[in-house]
């Protein structure tokens, strides 16, 4: 019976593990939703695609941070600079 007993210790720590994973998840959540929230970023109508562009080119700088021990800002602009002649659809909506 001591394999069953093992066996029911290994679930018993899967299922805190879980736990903890859910908890963290939303932990996360949280901290990116007050974030969004303060600076108005949960206010604009932006496209769910162009949301997931923009995490993931802040998550490569600070992973190209992490390799490097700077989080200082990548080498080439996202988007053009802008000389404040362009229509409405190129300024940008960055905060």
């Amino acid at each position: 019976m001591a394999a069953k007993s093992s066996i029911s210790d290994i679930d018993a720590q899967i299922e805190k593990l879980r736990e903890r994973r859910r908890s963290m998840i939303a932990k996360s959540a949280e901290r990116f939703a007050r974030a969004a929230t303060k600076s108005g970023l949960a206010e604009m109508e932006i496209a769910d695609e162009e949301v997931d562009r923009i995490f993931e080119e802040i998550a490569a700088r600070f992973r190209k941070g992490e390799r490097t021990g700077t989080a200082g800002p990548t080498t080439t602009p996202r988007r053009p600079a802008d000389d404040g002649t362009g229509t409405a659809a190129e300024v940008s909506h960055d905060c």
